[in-house]
């Protein structure tokens, strides 16, 4: 195995069947809100958004336990190769005629389902493309990949929309889907090593691994005690969901209310939303170049504590260009925040449970924020927008309190290659 990411095939070739998987979301998404859009009202458009939502959410622990019983690159090649045909079959029906509003929420509940399968399965995959040494270099380079995807999936759904309608938005989905396909075939699956075997836990309690019979809810109950009596993986997943329910609400909603209480319009949250996207890429970079991270989880504690508190003076900020730089200063730190924990966790995690593993922190970042939307809203009503801002931060800082008080996450370490 090459010892520089950017020069190793095998792992190029999966970084870009991720990019192109995620930019085949980004046009889906936004196709299929348009063609539902031109056919029913907009409480119709939402409850087609939500019936794909939904059973991602809820189907994604189920993911992770299919993606230990049968291998995360069966599941996530099936799981690609179904979303491929499913939106291609999508975008042939609308060429051939106008369909009505229940082929497209049909669509969008089997997306839902395949996708909760496929993003466990993909998450799990780098610890078997590269080694211990790689895995900080990777995440970067995974973070770097998504937000290239998040940036590039609009644009491009908008010009094949522009040329032919979203059937053609949705071919050109499928045909990204299909690329991601075939570049995931030939990625090549490395045994796994040990668990820990870059030294991480140091004294950490570690449960012993669990046989991989049984059915499916007895392994998803396994793979849950496994995280939360883990010493080291518990309290970072813990850490984790904290800062995602504390963050992901004032990060979006927040803004928005912010940017209109301060006059500074639409322009101000995607000013300011794009900085901290800039300072998350350029973390990206970062973790892909620098040597070493020295006390891996002591800075993991550290970066997330500042990025906590980065988030929390974006309501305080006192003009808009002020923000904006406190954004990317947060992104930045935010980021080597995120790649560390995945690192950490990945390092540490017992091959035998690296999919439920990958689907816990896949639902925390995908499947809880969402419940933070209503109570935010519902409080700013009440409280006002900035002390409720200051309050997820708060949330968010709580995470790197559970960190800071494993002495596991704080002993551990990372080796580099």
């Amino acid at each position: 195995m090459n010892g520089n990411v950017w020069r190793d095939a095998n792992v190029l070739r999966w970084l870009a069947a991720y990019g192109a998987s995620l930019v085949g979301d980004g046009v889906y998404f936004l196709a299929l809100g348009w063609a539902a859009a031109q056919t029913a009202g907009p409480a119709e458009v939402g409850l087609v958004m939500a019936v794909g939502a939904i059973p991602r959410a809820l189907l994604m622990l189920g993911g992770g336990v299919l993606a230990d019983r049968f291998g995360p690159r069966l599941v996530v090649i099936s799981s690609d190769a179904v979303r491929c045909a499913v939106v291609l079959g999508l975008a042939l029906v609308l060429a051939l005629g106008s369909p009505g509003l229940w082929v497209l929420v049909l669509v969008a509940l089997v997306f839902g389902i395949v996708d909760a399968l496929f993003m466990p399965a993909v998450g799990a995959l780098p610890p078997r493309i590269a080694g211990p040494g790689q895995l900080v270099r990777v995440q970067g380079l995974r973070s770097l990949a998504e937000r290239v995807g998040h940036t590039a999936g609009p644009p491009v759904a908008g010009l094949a929309m522009g040329l032919g309608g979203p059937a053609s938005a949705f071919a050109v989905a499928s045909a990204l889907f299909g690329l991601s396909l075939v570049l995931l075939v030939a990625v090549r699956i490395t045994p796994l090593p040990a668990s820990d075997p870059a030294g991480v836990l140091a004294s950490a309690p570690v449960p012993a691994p669990a046989p991989s019979a049984g059915s499916p809810w007895a392994q998803l109950r396994s793979g849950l005690g496994y995280i939360r009596r883990h010493g080291l993986i518990g309290p970072l997943v813990l850490s984790g969901a904290l800062s995602q329910l504390g963050t992901s609400a004032p990060l979006t909603l927040g803004l928005i209310l912010v940017s209109e209480e301060r006059g500074w319009g639409p322009g101000g949250v995607g000013w300011i939303i794009g900085g901290m996207g800039l300072g998350a890429a350029s973390s990206a970079l970062v973790l892909t170049l620098i040597p070493r991270f020295p006390r891996a989880g002591a800075i993991q504690n550290l970066t997330l504590i500042i990025g906590s508190a980065g988030i929390g003076g974006l309501v305080l900020a006192p003009s808009l260009p002020v923000a904006v730089g406190l954004a990317v200063l947060t992104g930045l730190v935010c980021g080597i925040c995120g790649g560390l924990a995945i690192a950490l966790i990945q390092t540490a995690t017992d091959p035998s449970y690296l999919g439920r593993v990958s689907s816990v922190m896949a639902f925390t970042a995908v499947g809880l924020a969402p419940l933070a939307y209503p109570a935010f809203g519902f409080a700013a009503d009440l409280w006002g927008v900035v002390p409720v801002f200051l309050a997820g931060a708060a949330v968010s800082m709580a995470g790197a309190i559970v960190g800071t008080s494993a002495p596991a996450v704080r002993r551990a370490e990372l080796a580099f290659a």
